[in-house]
């Protein structure tokens, strides 16, 4: 079957792709940092980095006559660690690598590699055992962390250029498909560049702020729309096709040397403590759901409550500063309450430093936009001077501390909203009450992804599920320390 031309199946290109013929897409596609050459390009500066640490920590013994044991353990130490990264798959090769993940891999594998030298340094009857592997312990956390970090940061800034993306095709044209394109042509980080769908029988464009791409055939025309836009990767979402079908093109993608991914069926149900299984041949996954009345969830209550009252003693030179700033700057009360919604649907009082001078006698009412959140400036901008700075530095928000004190939020987790816009959003926005299964957030998973203010509430809620999907300390602990950085480039709160 010949490819089907774009204008046939009523799609358009409209994602900023250079005017250019397709065929051209391919001489950029050999610029891109694929993870077999970028794999080759990290194991070359792992050793190199980790030789010039062995070298330091050999160094740094201040011993004239280095022993053998000394000499061939600071020899192969750097191999050991290079051979124990590849045993399995390092952070920074997954789409949502980020510099915790990588520090922490760093430190496992350099840890465990220096506790095979301690034991092969004692059979080996070495006189000091814990001196060198120590040293080479340190080094190298410190030399191949730094080299780590520089070359994940390169890499994702490198990625974000079209020059170095790359082309990927799209198999299945429907909701989900449209989906993926707007997630990953509004977020460069991920270094996917949407070409095109495959798919012989595409659902029409209704919402004509979602991204479109042409569709260049049915999945059967998958090799010869690889070679028209040099595709890198195929990602198969949702289709008609049968799965015979599909596998069929992921045999094809395999000989082309093209990457695969997929969105699996009951994605909303999977997160990351699914573990991968086999009976016989047949893989199974097998689904471990977050639950948020189980003890995990008491666990992080009970931090939550304990940080917040520390955090409270440790501010209140500020706080009173602040309120008597409030104060002085114009007339009203020092503290912002206004009701929102939290867990199981209840009510509560959040509070703020007041920001907003008293409204005049006649205020026009706020009419938010469809599909957007409310927040941020809401009408008229009555902030005050002082107010802006407290905004900008996310200081208005420090009285929450007591609603986390008092039981009704935690540090991290959706914002809460108004009542009336809560029933509104739960009627027009599909899954928007599976957010309310947690007690709500001072800071959460969608605002570090800029989702503040008036924004998307259709993305607030899947970034909220998100993170309920995949709770754990780790990630409130990587949410609060994101959110540290947002509010050091002067982020304003939703």
């Amino acid at each position: 079957m010949a490819p089907q031309p774009a204008a046939t199946h009523g799609r358009a290109s409209s994602l900023g792709l250079p005017a250019r013929p397709l065929g051209a897409v391919g001489a950029v596609s050999r610029r891109a940092l694929d993870p077999r050459s970028w794999g080759r390009v990290r194991l070359a500066a792992d050793l190199v980095v980790l030789y010039l640490a062995s070298s330091a920590a050999l160094f740094a013994l201040q011993t004239v006559d280095h022993t053998w044991t000394n000499r061939w353990l600071a020899a192969t130490f750097p191999l050991a660690v290079a051979g124990l990264m590849r045993t399995r798959r390092s952070p920074d090769e997954r789409l949502n690598a980020n510099l915790l993940d990588i520090a922490a891999h760093v430190l496992g594998v350099v840890s465990l590699a220096a506790m095979l030298g301690i034991a092969l340094e004692s059979i080996l009857g070495a006189e000091r055992p814990l001196e060198l592997p120590l040293r080479l312990w340190l080094f190298g956390c410190v030399y191949l962390g730094i080299v780590r970090v520089m070359l994940h940061v390169i890499r994702t800034q490198a990625l974000r250029s079209p020059a170095f993306s790359v082309p990927t095709l799209i198999v299945g044209a429907g909701v989900i498909g449209t989906h993926l394109v707007r997630r990953l042509a509004g977020e460069t980080r991920y270094g996917l560049r949407p070409v095109g769908f495959l798919d012989a029988n595409p659902l029409p464009n209704v919402h004509p702020d979602d991204p479109t791409l042409p569709v260049l055939g049915s999945p059967d025309d998958l090799p010869d729309a690889i070679a028209r836009t040099g595709a890198r990767h195929v990602i198969l979402a949702f289709s008609a096709e049968p799965d015979h079908v599909l596998v069929a093109r992921v045999r094809e993608c395999e000989a082309l040397g093209v990457g695969v991914s997929l969105v699996p069926r009951l994605y909303e149900a999977i997160n990351e403590r699914t573990t991968l299984d086999h009976v016989g041949g047949l893989p199974l996954l097998t689904l471990h759901p977050v639950d948020p009345r189980g003890w995990q969830f008491a666990i992080k209550h009970g931090l939550d409550r304990g940080i917040a009252l520390v955090t409270l003693l440790l501010a209140s030179p500020i706080m009173v500063a602040i309120a008597a700033a409030v104060k002085l700057s114009s007339p009203g009360p020092i503290l912002f309450r206004q009701r929102r919604v939290g867990r199981d649907l209840h009510s509560f009082d959040v509070l703020k430093f007041r920001t907003m001078r008293q409204p005049a006698d006649r205020v026009e009412a706020f009419v938010l936009r469809e599909g957007l959140a409310p927040g941020g400036v809401e009408g008229d901008d009555r902030r005050t001077p002082i107010g802006r700075l407290l905004r900008e530095l996310s200081l208005d928000e420090l009285p929450q501390l007591f609603n986390v004190v008092r039981g009704d939020m935690s540090l991290v987790g959706p914002r809460p909203e108004r009542l009336e816009f809560a029933q509104q959003f739960a009627q027009d926005v599909a899954r928007y009450d599976d957010r309310h299964r947690v007690k709500s957030g001072i800071t959460g998973w969608a605002q570090v992804h800029g989702l503040r203010g008036q924004t998307s509430i259709a993305d607030r809620v899947e970034w909220d599920n998100y993170y309920i999907q995949n709770w754990s300390l780790r990630l409130d602990f990587r949410i609060l320390a994101m959110t540290i950085a947002e509010v050091l480039r002067f982020r304003e709160p939703a």
